[in-house]
C-alpha cells in the first residue's frame, strides 16, 4: 500500500505543480497583455514617451493600441474645445481702472501635441491662457479712454480677439471664440459718470425752461399786439360809425339774458325803484349772464 501510494502521490503533486505553473504563466501573460494595451477615448489623442527615444513624433488616435511595457508610456490629451474664463484689472488711457471678464474656447493643435507635451505638458492651457489673456487685455485697454470701452466695444473685442488668437498660435493653441463677458468701472469713475449724467439732464432741463419762457414771451407780445390792434380798429370804427354797434351788442345780450331767466323757475322779479331790479334764487350761470350785461352797459 505504501509503495502503491507513493507513486500516486507524486503524480498528484506533479499535476498540481504543473497547474500552478500554468496559472502563474497565464497570470503573467494576462498582466503583460494588459500592460501592453491602452485605450484612447473619443475626443482624445495620445502621445507616447519612449525611455530610449523620448517623446515620439507621431500622435496616436482613438481606439485600443499596443505598446512595449515599461519601455513606453502613453499620455492622453483632451482635444475637444474647452471654455476658460478669467478676469483682469486693467488701466485705460485716461488712467481709469476697469475690471474685465474674458471667456475663451480653446483646443490644442493635434498635429503639434508632441511639441506641446515636450514644452508645456498636459496642463498647457492653464499655464498659457491666463498669462497671455491678461497681457493682451492690458495692452488693448491701454489704447482707449474709459468711455470708449463702451462706445467702441465691438472694436475693442475685435482687437482683443485678433491679438489673443495670434499669441495663442505661438503656443500651438487654437482659439475658436473670444468674448468680453463683463465690463465694470471703479467706484470713483461710476460716481463721476453718474454726476455727469445728472448735470447733463439739468442742463437740458434749463434749456427747455429757457425755450419755453421765450415762447411764452413771444406769445404774450403777439397777443398784446393783437389786442392793441383790435382796440385800435374798434376805436376807429366807433369814431367813424358811432356807437350803434355797441348798442346793438347790448340789446342782443339783454335778449339772451331775458331768454335764460324766463326758463328758470327759481327766479322772482321784484321792482326796486331807482335801485333797479332784484333777482332772487339765481344760479351761477345766471349770475355770470347778469355780470356780462352790466359790463356791456
Amino acid at each position: 500500500m505504501a509503495a502503491a501510494g507513493g507513486p500516486a502521490g507524486q503524480a498528484a503533486v506533479s499535476f498540481l505543480t504543473n497547474i500552478a505553473r500554468a496559472a502563474i504563466g497565464l497570470g503573467a501573460g494576462a498582466s503583460l497583455l494588459g500592460s501592453s494595451l491602452y485605450t484612447v477615448d473619443g475626443g482624445q489623442r495620445a502621445v507616447i514617451f519612449d525611455r530610449f527615444r523620448g517623446v515620439l513624433p507621431d500622435t496616436v488616435g482613438e481606439g485600443t493600441h499596443f505598446l512595449v511595457p515599461w519601455l513606453q508610456k502613453p499620455y492622453i490629451f483632451d482635444i475637444r474645445t474647452r471654455p476658460h474664463t478669467f478676469t483682469s484689472n486693467s488701466g485705460t488711457k485716461d488712467l481709469q481702472m476697469v475690471n474685465l471678464s474674458l471667456r475663451l474656447l480653446s483646443r490644442p493643435d493635434v498635429s503639434q501635441l508632441p511639441t506641446i507635451f515636450t514644452s508645456l505638458g498636459t496642463e498647457y492651457d492653464e499655464k498659457v491662457l491666463p498669462s497671455i489673456g491678461n497681457e493682451v487685455l492690458k495692452a488693448v485697454v491701454a489704447q482707449f479712454n474709459a468711455d470708449q470701452l463702451l462706445t467702441d466695444r465691438p472694436h475693442v473685442s475685435a482687437l482683443v480677439c485678433d491679438a489673443l488668437i495670434r499669441r495663442a498660435r505661438e503656443f500651438n493653441i487654437i482659439l475658436d471664440d473670444v468674448a468680453i463677458t463683463h465690463l465694470s468701472y471703479g467706484v470713483e469713475f461710476s460716481l463721476a459718470v453718474e454726476k455727469k449724467q445728472v448735470a447733463q439732464q439739468e442742463a437740458e432741463r434749463s434749456k427747455f425752461l429757457v425755450a419755453r419762457a421765450e415762447q411764452e414771451r413771444r406769445a404774450a407780445i403777439v397777443r398784446a399786439e393783437g389786442e392793441s390792434e383790435s382796440a385800435r380798429l374798434i376805436s376807429e370804427a366807433t369814431a367813424s360809425a358811432g356807437t350803434g354797434l355797441i348798442e346793438l351788442r347790448r340789446i342782443e345780450a339783454a335778449k339772451e339774458i331775458a331768454a335764460e331767466l324766463s326758463k328758470s323757475p327759481n327766479v322772482a322779479y321784484i321792482p326796486a325803484g331807482n335801485n333797479g331790479n332784484m333777482l332772487l334764487g339765481l344760479n351761477a350761470a345766471m349770475s355770470r349772464l347778469i355780470s356780462l350785461s352790466n359790463k356791456l352797459a
